[in-house]
């Protein structure tokens, strides 16, 4: 009995020791939690809003804002701390709350790295550190927290490879680490978490492939990969996650085709985003499946054909984004998707713009969502009207259609849409005038309708349009006075651009209401009078075009004020006066004032000192100015009025002997400067061997009228004149004689062309060695005029003053025939070669019946026979223009025929294209023969020019073809053959002339 009695008293003793030992441990537990709070707001060393202001002794820690404890055990279950803005560290000491289940510290200004000690948390469920500044890694001990459910660690600094370790937390249900710099592979112990439903890695930057493991999870709900740099196909296990609302693969190099059933095996989706990839193929029909599908964004890949998705049963559907993509068949039916979004009523925005759509809009736009605010359909070959139907939708604020083919009038129902922001109809074919209806958009900032075939008046009810912040009217063909209710739009802060227009009229003073103004371009116009002084005011302005108008007077003294201006142009007016030596304070980098009637010295200062920054060309009355500009030296001493009257008697006694000792004084210049082929029959290729002087000159060309002026270069201006003995029209070359290049360049166009005979060749009429009216020596030469200007003025027509017709197909053709057949005269038909050396759209200039002919023979070479082309030297450099000179000649290579065919394979390339070789979108080792060569034969529409489509178009109508690819195998195949990098590649120009004859005799016009 005893012994019983003994065991009964020991384990009494025993369970009172337990239950003493297990309150000590409590108290010490509690004591430690305190602690670890206290450790954590020592490491917070900036607490603008106080939040852990009652983190004292005041209160038990339980009752501390943002702490939560367990009612049983009064320990630490939970830390919340959001977006209170706390700078600091992240304590390691919270390691010590081994109750705590949640830490939510996101949203602050956390930094430095996540303690490695968080992973002794084995009750923690959620680590949210969302949208701190930590660095460094995620710690692999993370990993022992094994009851983790969530990880959210994005938009921090954290870097490297996610530790294998992770794979461990087979819990998780969201894993959250977008706009961190992690790299290497997603890894494939993704697979492991069978619970996860939120996967968000955006804007890392992961690589590789996605992996096949991430079939396994199959509650995921949400993948966003977007913006890595992500390769290879979405893998077919990702289609078994039949459970997926979003799938964000956007901004990566993701290719291949989607599966055809893709919107049967995924139909929950809601989000879809594959933008910014490479994926090719049709848009899988399957998709019409997904009828929660709200955002569909599928823009900037390679997908074609037609948009045959029918959208109808998509009443979700908010957002559509199709842009810069391949779609497009040139069957009429291709914009019927349209109308099957009728039922989509909670449509916010479509995109389909850059892509190769060629139908008419169909009425149906116009029963699209009125909840659109956003429609572009720019960049497409869409024509017709613009529908009238489309002012039911009445609130749309961005509304894109440019870069197309519409034409027409634009509709009055345009008025309807008030809440219109951004309207961008430039680059269409836009006829008649603006609406007056334009006037209602009064939430206008943008408007874009330049470049289209506009009317009549500016509307004076634009003023209406008050929050406009740019207005682009250039390029059409409107007509009448600037309404000066235009002016009073104070809020134009952008641009105002009413250039390549027929606007005359003065240029009203109400100007200087535009005191936010950035741009302001009323060039290529008739505007007469002053430049009003109030334009002064525009104190904003960064860019001031006004040339090519008849402005005349003074500069006004008042745009010293500019002091932000960056690009001034007043050149091609009739303004006089002094330059004005302001313009030496100016931080303007550009100036030019050339051909005007300016006088006086030219200042030395600030811009003028800046010889590429600034133009005084064409201005007969000036001096002085830097030495670059060769400039007479200013005369000293006496009044202006003096100056004048000495000039004028210098001319009246030295008329009569210039005039008996020119030919003494040619004669002696000729022997002396060994021109003395020019005495001997020389360049005259002309009969008559006219015989011209300055006097001459002077007359034929109105006193070398500034609107006589039709080119002008580093060598001089070329006038047009008419020759008193015979009336014949002629082009006068004035060279520039200050210049040495000038010099050779007028000795080389004299040498290459004394014996040349060759209808497309331009021919020299005579030369002139005078001397002017004051005694200075004078240069030019005489060429048979063109009326019909240069190649380029057609190719690039927005860059005149008056507008022209596009050259159609057969005109293009004819051109690149004629040239061809120049460079294979000088080539191989001449006694001795002569290679142009600067064969370009300048250079060739049009007859009065567009016949081609080659000019500006300054850079040629003459080819000595008996010597190897390649060992001859050349005594200037490099010879010819950057983007059509050969690429060896950067090398050091010598000129040669090779580099002539060069130069032709890329004016080919550029007739077709529009592109010029020196565009802007050619860099890092593209250029405009990689740029066609890349794209042939399967992506010609996106290297064809628009306009030349139309004229292909145009001329198949009235013409006979064999064969539907002329434009792909003929022209484009002779233009990259002649413009290969390798010289020995490169075709002869005798096979050039055969090829385009043969595509002509192909190809009969009528």
């Amino acid at each position: 009995m005893m012994p019983y009695v003994i065991s009964e008293v020991v384990c009494v003793i025993l369970i009172s020791l337990l239950l003493s030992n297990c309150k000590f441990q409590a108290l010490d537990g509690n004591a430690t939690d305190r602690q670890s709070l206290l450790a954590f707001k020592k490491s917070i060393v900036q607490d603008p809003q106080n939040a852990l202001g009652s983190w004292n002794d005041s209160l038990h820690f339980c009752q501390w804002e943002g702490v939560t404890c367990g009612r049983r055990h009064q320990r630490v279950t939970r830390i919340d701390i959001t977006s209170r803005a706390l700078s600091g560290s992240l304590s390691p000491y919270l390691a010590n709350l081994t109750f705590l289940q949640i830490l939510q510290i996101n949203n602050n200004s956390l930094y430095g790295e996540i303690p490695p000690q968080l992973g002794n948390l084995f009750r923690l469920k959620a680590l949210n550190l969302f949208l701190n500044n930590l660095e460094g890694t995620i710690p692999a001990n993370i990993s022992r927290c094994s009851n983790l459910q969530h990880l959210r660690v994005g938009r921090n600094n954290l870097v490297g490879k996610l530790p294998e370790e992770l794979g461990a937390l087979s819990k998780l249900q969201s894993l959250v680490i977008e706009e961190n710099s992690f790299t290497g592979r997603i890894p494939p112990f993704l697979g492991n978490f069978t619970s996860l439903e939120i996967f968000y890695a955006r804007r890392n930057h992961f690589s590789g492939g996605i992996p096949d493991t991430i079939g396994n999870m199959r509650k995921l709900s949400i993948l966003g990969l977007a913006a890595n740099n992500l390769s290879g196909m979405i893998p077919l296990s990702l289609y078994n996650i039949s459970s997926l609302t979003q799938l964000s693969l956007d901004e990566n190099e993701l290719q291949g085709t989607l599966h055809p059933s893709i919107g049967s095996m995924l139909p929950l989706l809601q989000v879809i985003q594959l933008s910014d990839n490479q994926f090719t193929g049709l848009l899988p029909l399957s998709l019409s499946n997904c009828s929660k599908l709200e955002i569909f964004q599928m823009n900037t890949n390679f997908f074609e054909k037609k948009i045959a998705i029918n959208f109808g049963g998509q009443n979700s559907l908010m957002n559509i984004v199709l842009d810069e993509n391949n779609f497009g068949t040139g069957e009429t039916d291709e914009m019927n998707f349209i109308g099957s979004l009728s039922n989509c009523s909670n449509l916010q925005g479509l995109g389909v713009s850059d892509n190769k759509l060629k139908a008419v809009l169909p009425d149906s736009v116009g029963n699209l969502s009125t909840k659109i605010n956003y429609l572009n359909l720019a960049g497409n070959q869409l024509y017709g009207r613009l529908p009238s139907s489309i002012g039911n939708l009445i609130n749309l604020d961005t509304f894109g259609l440019d870069d197309n083919q519409f034409s027409g009038t634009i509709p009055i129902s345009i008025g309807n849409l008030e809440k219109l922001q951004v309207v961008a109809f430039s680059q269409n074919k836009f006829s008649g005038v603006i609406p007056q209806s334009i006037g209602n958009l009064t939430l206008l900032t943008k408007l874009y309708m330049n470049m289209n075939r506009l009317e009549g008046n500016i509307p004076i009810n634009l003023a209406n349009c008050s929050r406009l912040l740019t207005l682009e009217l250039s390029q059409n063909n409107f007509t009448g006075l600037i309404p000066k209710q235009l002016f009073s739009l104070s809020t134009l802060s952008i641009t105002l651009n009413l250039s390549h227009n027929y606007i005359y009229g003065q240029l009203p003073s109400d100007v200087g209401n535009l005191v936010h103004l950035g741009s302001l371009d009323l060039s290529n116009n008739r505007l007469s009078g002053k430049i009003p002084a109030s334009l002064g005011s525009c104190s904003s302005l960064e860019y001031l075009f006004l040339q090519n108008n008849m402005f005349q007077g003074s500069i006004p003294s008042s745009l010293s004020s500019l002091k932000g201006v960056m690009n001034i142009d007043l050149s091609l007016n009739n303004l006089s006066g002094e330059i004005p030596k302001f313009f030496e304070q100016l931080s303007v980098k550009y100036l030019n004032l050339s051909f005007n009637n300016l006088e006086g010295e030219v200042p030395t200062r600030g811009i003028f000192s800046n010889l590429s920054g600034v133009s005084v060309l064409g201005n007969s009355n000036i001096c002085g100015g830097m030495s670059e500009l060769h400039l007479q030296k200013c005369a000293n001493g006496g009044s202006r009025k003096q100056e004048r009257y000495i000039r004028v008697l210098i001319v009246l006694f030295s008329v009569i002997g210039i005039l008996i000792c020119a030919t003494i004084l040619m004669w002696f210049m000729f022997r002396h400067k060994r021109l003395g082929n020019l005495e001997s029959g020389g360049p005259m290729v002309d009969s008559s061997h006219l015989r011209l002087s300055y006097a001459d000159l002077h007359k034929a060309t109105a006193g070398f009228s500034l609107e006589n002026v039709v080119g002008s270069g580093s060598f001089g201006c070329v006038y047009k004149g008419v020759l008193d003995a015979n009336r014949m029209t002629v082009a006068v070359k004035v060279l520039n004689l200050h210049s040495r290049e000038s010099y050779k360049s007028f000795m080389n166009e004299c040498e290459a062309l004394r014996n040349t005979r060759h209808r497309n060749l331009v021919k020299i009429i005579t030369t002139c060695s005078s001397v002017d009216f004051q005694g200075n020596e004078f240069r030019a030469l005489v060429y048979e005029f063109m009326p019909n200007g240069s190649l380029e003025q057609w190719l690039y027509p927005s860059l005149q003053s008056q507008r022209q017709p596009r050259l159609t197909l057969a005109q293009k053709l004819n051109i690149a025939i004629d040239v061809s057949h120049a460079v294979d005269y000088l080539h191989n038909q001449c006694e001795k070669p002569i290679l142009h050396c600067d064969l370009k759209p300048s250079n060739i200039l049009l007859d009065n019946d567009m016949v081609a002919h080659v000019g500006d023979f300054g850079l040629a070479k003459i080819l000595h026979p008996g010597i190897a082309e390649v060992t001859q030297s050349s005594s200037v450099g490099l010879r010819g223009t950057i983007g059509y000179a050969a690429p060896e000649y950067g090398l050091g290579s010598e000129v040669s025929k090779s580099g002539d065919v060069y130069s032709f394979g890329i004016l080919l390339l550029e007739m077709i294209t529009g592109k010029r070789p020196t565009d802007a979108m050619f860099n890092e080792g593209l250029d405009l023969h990689k740029f066609v060569s890349t794209a042939l034969p399967d992506h010609l529409q996106h290297i064809i020019s628009p306009t030349f489509h139309e004229d292909f178009e145009e001329t198949i109508e009235t013409t006979k073809i064999s064969g539907e690819n002329v434009v792909q195998e003929c022209l484009l195949k002779v233009g990259t053959a002649c413009s290969v990098e390798s010289p020995q590649a490169r075709m002869s120009i005798t096979d050039v002339v055969s090829e385009l004859n043969f595509i002509r005799q192909t190809i009969t016009f009528h």
